[in-house]
C-alpha cells in the first residue's frame, strides 16, 4: 500500500504505544515520519525503528508539545528536515489520574497542557504550512473517556475539549483544503493502560479481561486499532469526512 507515497507525517507522542503504532503505519504505506517526543532519545530510536518505503525518510525530533517555543523547533525541524507537512496526529498524552479532592492543581494542568494546549500549538504551528499548500491532514487523539470517567475529570476535560477543538478547527480550515478529524479509543493495551490497572491494585491481564467483558465484541483493542483508523481519517479516500469524532471502542459505549 502507498497511501502515503510522498507525504510527510508528523507524529506526536511516538516513541512508543498509540504513536508508535501509528507512526509505523504511515511508514509502512509510504511516508515519510517525523517522530516527536518529550526525550530526544526515545524518539530517535522510535524513528530508527520504523520500516520506510523507498526513498522516504524518518527523524526523531525532542519536542513539550505544551511549550511554544519548543512546538516552533520541532515544526521548524520537520521542514527543514523534510521538507514540508502533510499529516499531524495530535496523539501526546500523559495522565495524573485522581478523585477530585485529591487531584492537585499540577495533576490538572500537566494532563490539560499536554493534550489540549499541546495539540492547540501543533495545529496553530502546523496549519502555517498547511494553508499555503491549500492541503493537510490534522487528527487528534480524544478517548471514550470524554464521555465521564471516574478518577479522570483532567483527562476527561481534556479529550472531550479536544472534540471542540476538532470541530472548530475543521470550520476554520476546510476552505483552506484541511481536513481535521479525531480518533477516540476505548481500551488499548499499552504501557499506560498497565499503569493504570497497577494504580488501582489490578494486574494489567486481569485489566484487560474486564475490560473485554464490556465490549459487545468481547476483546480489547490494540494500538495497531488505532493506527488503522488513523490511516484511513488522515487519507485522501477519507477527503469528505471532517469535524467527526470517531470512536474506536469494540463497541463498548453502545
Amino acid at each position: 500500500m502507498s497511501r502515503y507515497a510522498d507525504r510527510v507525517v508528523v507524529v506526536t507522542g511516538a516513541a512508543r504505544g498509540i504513536g508508535a503504532a501509528t507512526a509505523q503505519r504511515f511508514a509502512e504505506e509510504g511516508a515519510s515520519v517525523a517522530v516527536l517526543d518529550l526525550d530526544q532519545s526515545a524518539a530517535q530510536a522510535s524513528a530508527d525503528a520504523l520500516t520506510l518505503a523507498d526513498g522516504a525518510k524518518a527523524v526523531g525530533i525532542a519536542c513539550d508539545v505544551s511549550d511554544s517555543a519548543s512546538v516552533q523547533a520541532a515544526v521548524a525541524r520537520v521542514v527543514e528536515d523534510l521538507g514540508k507537512i502533510d499529516v499531524l496526529v495530535n496523539n501526546a498524552g500523559v495522565i495524573r489520574d485522581n478523585l477530585l479532592f485529591k487531584m492537585s492543581d499540577d495533576d490538572w494542568d500537566t494532563v490539560i497542557n499536554v493534550h489540549l494546549r499541546g495539540a492547540f500549538l501543533m495545529s496553530r504551528e502546523v496549519q502555517k504550512h498547511m494553508v499555503p499548500a491549500e492541503y493537510g491532514k490534522i487528527l487528534n487523539l480524544s478517548s471514550t473517556s470524554a464521555l465521564g470517567n471516574r478518577g479522570q475529570a483532567n483527562y476527561s476535560a481534556a479529550k472531550m475539549g479536544l472534540q471542540g477543538l476538532t470541530r472548530t478547527l475543521a470550520l476554520e480550515l476546510g476552505r483552506y483544503g484541511i481536513n481535521v478529524n479525531a480518533v477516540a479509543p476505548g481500551f488499548i493495551v499499552t504501557d499506560m493502560t498497565d499503569a493504570t490497572a497497577r494504580r488501582v491494585g489490578v494486574e494489567p491481564e486481569e485489566f484487560r479481561k474486564g475490560a473485554a467483558q464490556r465490549s459487545p465484541l468481547l476483546k480489547v483493542g490494540y494500538p495497531q486499532d488505532i493506527a488503522s483508523a488513523a490511516a484511513f481519517l488522515c487519507s485522501d479516500e477519507a477527503g469528505f469526512i471532517t469535524g467527526q469524532t470517531l470512536y474506536v471502542d469494540g463497541g463498548a459505549k453502545i
